[in-house]
């Protein structure tokens, strides 16, 4: 243990308490928020001291991602099964990344090579494939699942950020939006006839009918 400039112990500085530091920044203030500097002020260090340990933000960020994919649990492959265990692994994920705003920016530009970040598309693309989906296809569908799931948590985490920040003006509620689709002129008769059904769904409705849907057109 180091002494701390008050006297008191501080834990050595290690992968594991970088990661743990960085994902109490991120619940707190999101992943923009999330800097090698702060981090280092919460571990009471410079950061020169976290450079010994991770590359940059963007490593560090693979290492999160990696965290929380080690934390999805993923069925045997059942071909009687197979759109459920997918829709259940996407909500897993889904859960996962929202716990932790605007995670998922960390992995849009990420080429994923940490064994736990690999091993969720290893399980997904398994059981598209006990699914008796063609292979090229499970790839293509294991890749496009990732990206909706990603985009989808990132929209709510950017979403609640400006609510947080008090521009509510910025996000509308639904019956805004569909007293602005219905004031709408006569060139968009159809937003204006159906803006109920446009603006419906509560919850996770809305994901959990476009998982629906892109495991439906794999047969």
């Amino acid at each position: 243990m180091r002494r701390g400039p008050s006297g008191g112990t501080k834990k050595p500085i290690t992968v594991d308490a970088i990661v743990d530091a960085a994902f109490e920044l991120v619940a707190a203030d999101g992943y923009d928020a999330l800097t090698m500097r702060r981090l280092a002020a919460a571990l009471e260090t410079g950061p020169a001291s976290l450079y010994a340990h991770v590359v940059n933000k963007d490593d560090l960020g693979e290492l999160l991602i990696g965290r929380l994919c080690a934390r999805i649990e993923f069925p045997a492959p059942d071909p009687g099964a197979w759109r459920e265990q997918i829709t259940g692994v996407c909500a897993q994920l889904r859960d996962e990344y929202l716990r932790f705003p605007g995670i998922t920016r960390a992995t849009l530009a990420m080429v994923p090579t940490n064994l736990d970040t690999l091993r969720v598309n290893e399980g997904l693309f398994a059981i598209l494939l006990a699914g008796g989906v063609p292979v090229q296809a499970a790839a293509w569908a294991t890749d496009a699942l990732g990206l909706y799931v990603n985009a989808y948590c990132l929209e709510i985490s950017m979403r609640d950020a400006v609510r947080a920040d008090g521009e509510d003006g910025w996000v509308v509620d639904r019956a805004e939006m569909r007293s602005r689709f219905a004031a709408l002129p006569d060139t968009f008769p159809q937003t204006r006839r159906y803006a109920a059904e446009l603006t419906a769904g509560d919850g996770h409705d809305r994901f959990d009918f476009t998982v629906g849907l892109m495991i439906a057109g794999l047969g």
